[in-house]
């Protein structure tokens, strides 16, 4: 079987404590879990050891739609374009925690919410592509 050009990903569902983290690839078209890290250095290294081809970021809004006016996010965001040298693109976070919150099984049985959230984030971006 001769595979065609796989793209890979890299969700990011991002706070000021943590920062959760998920892959995916364009072939199987599934994000999974990966890592909850603490800096934008750790997540350029997960770019880079991952390979990805494209940035996936959890953007928050409010609940009326508007975008959040998060000082830390907005620095963050420009520090990741500028530094990862891939594309970065937003998709709306709003609820991705209480999501995460809300499957089922214990948190020691289920990846981190940071780790989920992301990866719910990076799955809504699949799905609409």
């Amino acid at each position: 079987m001769i595979m065609g050009n796989v793209k890979k990903y890299l969700g990011i569902d991002w706070g000021e404590k943590r920062i959760g983290l998920a892959t995916a690839d364009s072939e199987v078209g599934l994000a999974l879990p990966l890592a909850t890290v603490a800096s934008l250095a750790e997540v350029l290294t997960a770019i880079n050891a991952e390979e990805a081809d494209i940035v996936v970021l959890g953007s928050p809004r409010k609940m009326n739609g508007e975008e959040a006016d998060n000082p830390l996010w907005l620095s963050f965001l420009e520090q990741l374009r500028r530094h990862s040298n891939r594309p970065v693109v937003l998709i709306d976070e709003r609820l991705t925690s209480q999501a995460a919150d809300s499957l089922e099984g214990s948190a020691a049985e289920k990846a981190q919410r940071d780790e989920i959230a992301a990866t719910l984030i990076l799955q809504d971006y699949l799905d609409r592509n």
